[in-house]
Formats: C-alpha cells, structure tokens, sequence
C-alpha cells in the first residue's frame, strides 16, 4: 500500500490531506482564525466541584470552562489502573476544591455547547516516545506486534526513563536505538521543566505550552518511514520542514517534495474528494452507496444496492455491496473523522458465513485507523455497532455552520470557506479576461470577508489579479451562491456598481446603529451600505437623506431637515 502525504498552505487555512493507494483517508484543517486546542497546556482555577457528576469545572482562560472528571483528576498512576487505585469510591471533593489552581492538558476539543475536556495527566509526545510527567510507567504501542522488538523497546525505554516518570514508545521507534530514545527523553523533559517554571512564575488561568502547528504534528505523528512522498506546495514551509528533519530524521529528508503548482489539491483529485465529504450520499464502485447521516453524538450510516443488479443471485449482489460498503465506511470515517457511537445498517444477509465476511473486512479496514475504534459485532439484521474515539470536530464541523434559512435543520458551507473558494475562482477569471474591472455579487456575510477590515483582502485581491474589483453585498443572495462577472465599458461600470450617486436624496430605513461609531445608523440599497451621520437613535424608521460623499465599498449620507 503506497502512502503519500498532500500538504496545501495558503494564507488563511493549511490543509494536510494523507492518501493511501492515491485515496484520500485523512484530512487535517486548520484555520488562522480557529487554533487547535488539544495538547494546550493550562494553569487553571477550579471554579466549581460537583459531586454529583463526580466532575470540575476550570477556568483556563477560554470562552467556556473546561471539564475535569475525576478520573482525570486523580494522582498520578499507570495509565492501566495499576498501583493507585481506580476512581471508584473517590469523592471529587476529597480532590479538588474551589478555587484551587491545577496544571491541566485539553484532550478533547469543545463541540457544540460544551466547553473543552481536560485532565491533570500530563502527555508530552516526541518523535518516538510520550514522556508522562505525572505517571511511573513504561508502555509500548500495540501497533507493533513483534513480541522480540516489543521486549527491546521496554528495556531501552527502562534504561532512558527519567525517575518517577512515565513513557509510551511510539510505533514509529520501531527498529530505533537507544540514543534515538534518550535524545527525545532529553528534549521531553527540558520542555516540562519549562512548563513547571511558567507555571510558578505566572497567574491563573494562563497558557503554559501550545502544541505544534499542523504542519509540525504531522512531521512528529504522521511522516514516518511507511510513507511513501510527502508533497508540499510552499517553499518557505518545504524548506522549514527540510531543517527540521536535519536534526530530527534525515533519511526522510529524500521523500519530501516541492510542488508549487496553484491547486495542489485539485490537482491530487483530493478537493473532489473533499466535497463529496460534504455529502450524505457517497457512491461505491459497484453502484450501491451509503447515505450517512451525522447527528451531535450518533452517526447513521445505510447500504443500499443503488445501481448493481448483481450476475448471479440477490445473495451473491447483497455480499458484493456489503464487502464494498465496509471498506468505504472505514474511509470515510477517518475523512470524516466521525466520532461517538456509529449505526452501520448493512442490507440483510441470510446466511452467517457472509456476515462474518463483511465484519472482517470491516475490522481490517478499522485496523488502518489511528483514532481508538471498537467493532461490536454484526446483528440479525445487519446492523453494526461501533465506538469512534472523538478528539476533534468533524470535517462538516470544521467547513460547514449551521443553515440560517432553516434554523440549523441543515448546513451550507460557512462565509470563511466560500470567501476562500471564490477568491480562488476570482482569480481565475482575471486571468481570462481581458476587461480591467470585474464586479462581485455575494451575500452581506461574503462580501464583508472578501473587503475585509477596512478595506484590506479587497485591496491584496487587486494587486494579486491586477483588475479593479467592485463587491456589492445583497441580502436577497444565497451565502453559497456567488455572481462574479467583468466589465467592459464605462456604462456597465456605473450602471452596476454604484447604486447611489453624490447629491441624491433618498428615502430609508435605519436598519442598525454603526459597530464602531453608534452615533451613526446603517441602511443599505440593494446591499450596499449607507453611513448616515447621526441617525444612530432613529434605528426602524423611514427618513429622507442625502448623500454626500460615494466610496466603492459604502457612502456616507446625511439627514434632510
């Protein structure tokens, strides 16, 4: 199996997508605007223990309070329960109390109402080992089966541990010596020496690490020797990652690529792939497909035979499209990444050995899959139960919001992705025409993005395209749906991107106050906006104006007495 990593960075988003056999089964984004939390380390206040929820809740500086159960409060014990006991029987009040200050790890995203996950059980990961400050505990991944390089591993990592703490060697420390391990032990505890320094010398709540950048956790988690290329788009990342696997893998340093094409992903045939990942219905190469259906904490994913009739017998089509639907659930769950209890509902099948077929390939497909999955077996009905660790927000999480046209009972995709997408196609067209000035019709929310703050992507899209741009908001227009056309002559010019002109008297409804200056209220004609100086107070009602200076983006106007 050839795996390959994609890496796209742009000025707003970095996308990192890793293909097996050329398919996309993972994708990573991550957003300038939206940091990943996971990893985080926090000095946080406790704010309120519960007993009855054998939980905390702690202010570590965020939007909302983290959440500490008390198994992850507990002190420090092997990750297996052994030699300190377990939470049974503990009280959380017998461990925290109001207003204590606790170092704390995020270990699951917020999503949806609720606030982040945290414990006090810190992990540091490194190229081949996790060093658990907290903990006094050697452990090997299960991902290497090999009983004689498992004892290997145990005696290296016992001969580098540090006293009273913990590590877990990675599967990618497979084959490795001992000053591999004892380089990543020197790094690991120096960072957590710094920690326990921040943390002594700084307030509560406050940051006291931050996990890497994308880019970086897929060099440390993802790039290891069973990759077969790595191939990244941005040169002045390309040459970061080549001096950091100087230091921390130089023989990978060959499968890593320079592809500075404009649309890499496209290119890979992953942006398609993206968007069918947007989708309910994925179709399967037989012809059946599966319809998946994501709710906050269950997803329901159904196999339909679609197109194939199959040659022989039902059983014979029913078997082909089951074999082919639980290898595409595998992938789409890591694409997805879907996570929480997941309803896999298979067509029938009668006979016991074809069941048993299905749930293994099932399991080998599962197998591929980093993030924790349990399979719980395969009903009468075919139906399929299975557990999908949840860390992070989904992929429709990360590049869906919910609908504002029908109230969150169905998703479109969010203004910051649609910007991205028709800035994107914006380009495109300049490239093609031959017309100085190109006009932009998009909903308010869009067309807000494109302009930016004060005028500023609108201005960075001029110079990258060389064309004037004129972007006019309308509320009547879909957030998906984007007009974007040129301009050939002065007529169509004025006719199309000013609505109003200087000295016109209008009549119009204020229709809020201004964000900044609140002594002025807004109006808007076909979208575009109208500062009227002093109507701040007059917010719903209809008054004469008359407008007394025209920009490309907005006028100001002024009351008639």
């Amino acid at each position: 199996m050839l795996r390959e990593i994609v890496i796209n960075v742009s000025d707003e988003e970095t996308r990192v997508a890793v293909l097996e056999d050329k398919n996309p089964v993972e994708l990573f984004i991550e957003r300038s605007v939206t940091q990943r939390l996971v990893g985080n380390i926090f000095r946080g206040r406790v704010e309120n223990v519960l007993p009855g929820m054998q939980a905390a809740f702690v202010d570590i500086g965020l939007d909302k309070n983290a959440f500490l159960y008390v198994e992850d409060a507990l002190p420090a014990r092997s990750p297996d329960g052994q030699g300190h006991g377990s939470a049974l029987g503990t009280n959380i009040c017998d461990i925290l109390k109001h207003g204590q200050e606790v170092i704390v790890q995020i270990v699951k995203e917020p999503i949806g109402t609720k606030g982040p996950r945290v414990t006090t059980h810190i992990t540091l990961p490194g190229r081949y080992l996790v060093l658990m400050p907290t903990m006094d505990y050697i452990g090997i991944s299960r991902r290497i089966e090999n009983e004689k390089e498992r004892d290997r591993l145990k005696d290296l990592a016992s001969r580098v541990k540090p006293e009273n703490m913990g590590v877990i060697v990675r599967t990618v420390a497979e084959g490795v010596d001992e000053e591999d391990l004892r380089q990543d032990i020197v790094m690991l505890t120096r960072l957590w020496k710094k920690i326990l320094h921040r943390s002594a010398h700084g307030p509560a709540p406050n940051l006291l690490h931050r996990d890497l950048e994308l880019i970086q956790r897929i060099m440390r988690d993802t790039f290891t020797e069973d990759v077969g290329r790595l191939t990244i788009d941005s040169r002045y990342e390309y040459e970061k990652m080549l001096d950091l696997l100087d230091i921390t893998g130089p023989r990978l340093k060959f499968k890593v690529s320079l592809d500075e094409r404009e649309d890499i992903f496209r290119e890979y045939g992953i942006e398609q792939e993206l968007e069918k990942a947007l989708k309910r219905k994925v179709w399967l190469k037989c012809g059946g497909y599966i319809v998946i259906d994501q709710a906050e904490a269950l997803t329901a994913i159904d196999v339909n035979t679609g197109k194939f009739v199959g040659t022989t017998n039902l059983e014979d089509t029913v078997l082909r499209t089951n074999l082919d639907a639980a290898v595409e659930i595998a992938r789409q769950l890591r694409l997805r990444n879907l996570g929480g209890i997941i309803i896999a509902d298979f067509i029938d099948m009668h006979l016991e050995e074809h069941r048993r077929q299905v749930l293994q390939v099932l399991e080998e497909e599962i197998k591929k899959d980093k993030t924790k999955t349990n399979i719980l077996g395969i009903t009468q009905l075919g139906l399929v139960e299975m557990t999908r660790k949840k860390v992070r927000s989904s992929l429709s999480e990360v590049m869906q919001r919910p609908c504002p046209y029908c109230e969150g009972r169905g998703k479109v995709l969010s203004e910051e992705t649609v910007g991205i997408q028709f800035k994107n196609y914006i380009c495109q067209l300049a490239r093609q025409t031959s017309a100085d000035t190109i006009l932009v019709e998009a909903n308010p929310l869009v067309a807000a993005r494109l302009i930016g703050s004060g005028g500023a992507n609108l201005r960075d899209l001029e110079q990258r395209t060389g064309k004037s741009l004129y972007i006019r908001g309308s509320q009547g227009q879909h957030i998906e749906s984007v007009n974007v056309r040129p301009l050939h002559n002065q007529a169509e010019i004025l006719a199309n991107t000013l609505p109003v002109r200087q000295g016109q008297i209008l009549e119009v409804r204020v229709e809020e106050p201004h964000v900044t200056n609140t002594n002025d209220g807004i109006a808007r004609i076909d979208g575009f906006i109208l500062d009227i100086e002093g109507a701040g107070s007059l917010v719903g009602e209809k008054i004469p104006v008359e407008v007394h200076r025209v920009y490309r983006t907005y006028a100001k106007a002024r009351l008639v007495k």
